[in-house]
């Protein structure tokens, strides 16, 4: 899946495409929050908003009448890039909602995915109900091996429910050939340390929302009520992260296939907390490793809040198929720390879970390229792997990493004669030694060339 971003923020035109790891690294101000947070808009859009038909005319017509049909999956892939063009261009009116600032700043911004039919994989197995009262009206099935989609009626349905019909057969083919490529983001922003914090205040607006509704029975005006009571200053996934830690109670009660499946993720997480999150009716708690005390979150350290909801998330809702996006995963972490979130990140990778990443950390990035090399196998790693600790779920395959320079590179665009200097992503190198990110090493070797001066220069 190829993502191409115009005139977005700083960014005058970048692409890159979605791994299993995906790495954007780069100065401050250079566009990597920007390209984040409009693919994490798109994606909870395509989940949540978008609904195209993907039927053909008599289909439903034919359903009514024989009770059931058979949809050739192969037929609605040959669509696909028709279907997300659509789903791109009814996104862009949604990005200064995304990114809570005003509607001028999106005005020539364009976005796009690309993405090859043949490399689609529609889900194996499908078996639901659609069920609009207390009984089961229709049944969608997809055997495993077969490239169709059966959908039968269960009981009659009148003629006024065709509408609802043809919505949720839809919504059935959506979720069957695109659900293994869109699948619902998680996102841990960089404002999280703080969401950890306030998330009660910020409830705040809804409670005087809710109080409004009920003491004015007249003033129920959708509009006018978002526009007084939402608050319009947080991007979209900062409200998702605050909404998603106000609901702990209810997101503490599932068990996630991630951990489930995988023990040495979440002990990787531990080791990495320093403890570990307990939750009741009335609060969330850390408690830490070896330690008779139970600490309210506001009351923790600052990496213990900022590690909150991904812990959450692996603990609780990870599955196979995710797509985990984290802005700064070092935040609040010790150097040793962001080593161990590298090896965490890797451990999610080989589990199944597509993970998403801006970064400044040179710790985050050499370990990667560590775990890189480590997969090459041979005496030295078989020694390395023994000495040091790591585990072989944790290597990763460098076919299966993406990373990403922001900065500024000369760059032809549409509008332009001749080759400017513009901000973009340059895809850096990756290798059997891992990814090349000059500009770190270049940062740092300054450094060491500024301290040799100074020892050595008298």
């Amino acid at each position: 899946m190829k993502v191409t971003v115009k005139n977005l923020g700083v960014l005058k035109h970048a692409e890159f495409e979605v791994g299993g790891l995906t790495i954007i690294c780069g100065a401050n101000n250079t566009g990597k929050t920007y390209a984040t947070y409009a693919l994490y808009g798109f994606m909870a859009f395509w989940n949540q908003n978008f609904m195209p038909d993907l039927l053909e005319k008599d289909t439903i017509e034919k359903l009514i009448v024989n009770g059931n049909i058979r949809i050739d999956l192969e037929n609605i892939k040959k669509k696909s890039n028709e279907v997300i063009t659509e789903a791109c261009k009814e996104f862009l009116p949604n990005l200064p909602m995304v990114f809570a600032a005003p509607d001028k700043y999106f005005e020539s911004a364009c976005f796009s995915i690309s993405l090859d039919s043949a490399k689609i994989k529609v889900i194996e197995e499908y078996d639901k109900f659609a069920s609009p009262g207390d009984k089961r009206v229709l049944n969608v099935v997809k055997k495993h091996g077969e490239n169709f989609l059966d959908v039968n009626i269960l009981t009659e349905i009148e003629k006024e429910k065709r509408v609802w019909l043809k919505h949720i057969v839809n919504s059935h083919l959506l979720d069957v050939v695109f659900g293994n490529t869109f699948t619902i983001p998680f996102i841990a922003s960089a404002e999280r340390t703080g969401a950890a914090i306030f998330h009660k205040e910020l409830d705040f607006s809804r409670n005087r929302l809710l109080e409004h509704m009920s003491n004015n029975k007249n003033d129920r005006d959708p509009l006018t009520l978002l526009n007084r009571f939402f608050d319009k200053g947080y991007a979209l996934p900062v409200n998702r992260d605050v909404d998603f830690i106000r609901d702990f109670e209810g997101v503490s009660k599932e068990e996630s296939i991630i951990a489930r499946d995988n023990p040495g993720i979440m002990e990787s997480f531990g080791d990495i907390l320093g403890g570990e999150y307990k939750v009741t009716k009335e609060a969330l708690y850390f408690v830490p490793s070896n330690k008779n005390v139970k600490l309210k979150i506001g009351e923790s350290a600052s990496s213990v809040r900022s590690l909150l909801d991904i812990g959450l998330y692996i603990r609780h809702k990870a599955k196979p198929g995710d797509i985990l996006m984290i802005d700064e995963p070092e935040l609040n972490l010790h150097p040793a720390n962001q080593r161990r979130m590298a090896r965490l990140l890797a451990k999610l990778v080989n589990a199944g879970v597509k993970v998403f990443i801006t970064t400044h950390s040179d710790y985050i990035l050499k370990e990667f390229n560590t775990l890189i090399m480590l997969r090459r196998g041979g005496a030295a790693t078989t020694r390395v792997i023994e000495e040091y600790g790591y585990d072989k779920k944790e290597l990763l395959d460098a076919v299966n990493v993406r990373a990403y320079i922001a900065q500024e590179a000369h760059l032809k665009t549409e509008d332009d004669k001749r080759a400017r200097k513009r901000h973009t992503f340059v895809q850096a190198p990756i290798g059997e030694y891992g990814i090349d990110i000059e500009s770190f090493d270049e940062t740092i070797n300054t450094m060491n060339d500024i301290q040799r001066e100074l020892v050595f220069g008298d």
